[in-house]
């Protein structure tokens, strides 16, 4: 076996690997549509390495030339729906079945042409450069670019230039010899290949990593995310609540927690049954999701428990906070509720106060929200800042109203 040929066993062997790798990822998490393409693009590639194989053994024909140059462009076009996938951007259907099309016509145009031409070398290697480059321009749209994001476009635009290199530099390796059941034995095909499989597996362990990032973040976000309300659960609440605090502690901002319970809920379940229950608490965190700010934290700690962390917020703005959200949701109709059956909340509101941990800030706002239950209900209570010198006691928390 040859050089070249040892190479292509090589990336045949890795195309597998590397199919099988995505199909993995896709069979864990089945939304990930970007794995199983990615896997049909590397299993159609090894179609490709397959062909040549067959070229170099059983002498070449015009219908073997093009089913590998086809197998490979279109293992490009499908790496290339992979990629629109996992970015989210509208994948370029169009624009790629003309490319294709286009480029089969255009590789069957060369068969006449030298195998030294300069020319026939543009045209046969064009096609490969312009798929890859499409893959760029796809990333190149994603609305959100990490660091690694860069890095793989640049990867993907050295891999595009790469292809385009070839007719420039085939001639220096000797040429791609006599006919293609020859390319297998020249200087060239082992320094094509060997350059194919050093972008080719940089690419795909690169997207392996950033998919397998995705899916570990998405595992721990479920794991954090109460099902029913689509909020952060208590673990995950305090968890991302912590660190939000350490940020605001070390930024010297203030910080403010509120905490709501819904009023009379048991009363809700008994009368009108659990299925409306569970409207309410789905009504009401919409309700927290739309008046929050972005840079809020926001849970459903118990249930029909809520808090909401607002860092860069005191405590007189979230007591108006409050008293807004509690106004404003009472007014709100209900499914499964008749019209004419107000839902309230009751809210406890306490500012962090110098060497207060997360839990410690929500014990007070639970008792300022305690003190609201006990005082009839659809009010706001404030917890004052703790007295360093006593424990807090039964005027734990009062009211602005």
């Amino acid at each position: 076996m040859t050089g070249a040929g040892f190479i292509l066993a090589i990336n045949l062997f890795v195309a597998g690997l590397l199919a099988a790798s995505f199909m993995a990822v896709a069979a864990y998490d089945p939304r990930r549509q970007s794995a199983r393409w990615l896997a049909l693009g590397y299993l159609v590639g090894m179609a490709n390495f397959l062909l040549e194989f067959a070229i170099a053994t059983f002498g070449p024909s015009v219908l073997l030339v093009l089913s590998a140059y086809g197998a490979f462009l279109a293992a490009l076009a499908l790496f290339n729906v992979g990629i629109a996938k996992k970015y989210s951007v509208p994948t370029p259907w169009l624009t790629l079945g003309v490319v294709f099309v286009l480029s089969m016509l255009a590789c069957y145009a060369t068969q006449g042409m030298s195998r030294q031409s300069f020319a026939r070398m543009l045209i046969y290697q064009s096609p490969y450069f312009v798929m890859q480059a499409i893959a760029v321009g796809i990333v190149a749209r994603a609305r959100m670019r990490s660091s690694l994001d860069n890095l793989l476009m640049a990867l993907l635009a050295c891999s595009s230039l790469q292809f385009l290199s070839k007719a420039f530099l085939f001639q220096a390796f000797g040429g791609t010899g006599a006919s293609p059941d020859r390319y297998l034995s020249t200087n060239y095909a082992l320094f094509s290949q060997s350059m194919g499989t050093i972008f080719a597996m940089a690419i795909a362990l690169m997207l392996l990593v950033m998919l397998v990032r995705d899916v570990l973040a998405d595992a721990n976000m479920r794991s954090e995310t109460d099902s029913l309300s689509s909020l952060l659960n208590r673990g995950g609440f305090e968890a991302r609540a912590a660190y939000v605090l350490q940020h605001a502690a070390l930024s010297g901002m203030p910080a403010s927690l509120v905490i709501s319970d819904l009023d009379h809920f048991k009363v809700i379940n008994d009368t009108y049954g659990h299925g409306a229950g569970d409207l309410v608490i789905v009504a009401f965190a919409r309700f927290l999701r739309s008046a929050t700010a972005d840079h809020h934290v926001a849970g459903r700690i118990g249930g029909e428990e809520f808090a909401i962390l607002m860092p860069g917020t005191n405590l007189v703005a979230a007591r108006l906070f409050a008293e807004g959200a509690r106004t404003a949701f009472s007014a709100i109709t209900v499914e499964g509720i008749p019209p004419a059956r107000r839902v309230t909340a009751s809210f406890g509101v306490a500012e962090l106060a110098t060497g207060e941990t997360i839990l410690d800030l929500m014990a007070r706002a639970d008792k300022a929200l305690y003190i609201a239950k006990n005082s009839g209900r659809d009010c706001v209570k404030i917890a004052p800042r703790p007295d360093r010198h006593r424990a807090d006691g039964p005027g734990a928390a009062i009211s602005l109203a």
